[in-house]
């Protein structure tokens, strides 16, 4: 379930579609969250379609940390990726405004949280990032895990019109990290570790500046 003061329009000739917000949405807004109503496919059931089915799934869903296909069933599809997007995915099901979202502005994800299977050039925004990898949750998780708990500051003190779509359980375990009493779960759990089931090693990894 995407934010609900959002809509799809035309962003440019290179990125097509996207998504932007119809009103402020500021940081610590939940922006997206996983409901009953996104289609999950199987890593069996994506290979028994055909090519033609295969292209709209890799185009419009993501994969969670088991491979699975998540296809959003509203306009969640088509948010575009940036190397400075202003959403982030959390360990929890939903997606959260890393910063204030302003009228107009285009709502994005960093698409190195969502398992590509296939690395591709983003387009150029003056980062050190020029590519998008299947392991980019290995090599950015931690900064990624401290732009989470900088926003889940903000979540209880904005409109969050999208809570009665969480699980309970998410919500409560949310509200434990913002006293205190629980730890974050990292990004790094919503990484696919790949058919083979070998995780890449980072403990010895130091995560590169954006």
């Amino acid at each position: 379930m995407l934010h609900p003061n959002t809509k799809v329009q035309f962003i440019s000739n290179e990125k097509g579609v996207g998504v932007v917000a119809t009103s402020f949405i500021p940081k610590g807004t939940i922006t997206w969250v996983q409901d009953p109503l996104d289609r999950v496919f199987t890593v069996k059931q994506y290979e028994g379609f055909n090519s033609s089915y295969k292209d709209l799934l890799d185009t419009y869903t993501f994969r969670n940390s088991k491979g699975q296909y998540v296809l959003c069933w509203d306009n969640a599809r088509f948010v575009n990726h940036s190397f400075n997007s202003n959403c982030l995915s959390s360990a929890y099901d939903f997606e959260i405004a890393i910063r204030d979202i302003h009228e107009g502005e285009e709502l994005t994800d960093d698409y190195g949280y969502l398992n590509v299977k296939e690395r591709f050039r983003g387009i150029d925004e003056g980062s050190k990032r020029k590519f998008v990898y299947p392991d980019d949750l290995t090599k950015y998780y931690s900064i990624w895990d401290k732009q989470l708990l900088n926003a889940f500051k903000s979540l209880i003190h904005v409109e969050q019109p999208l809570k009665f779509y969480m699980q309970n359980k998410n919500w409560n375990k949310v509200l434990r990290i913002i006293k205190g009493e629980a730890k974050m779960d990292s990004i790094l759990t919503l990484y696919f570790t790949g058919e083979d089931g070998k995780r890449a090693k980072t403990q010895n990894k130091k995560s590169p500046v954006f």
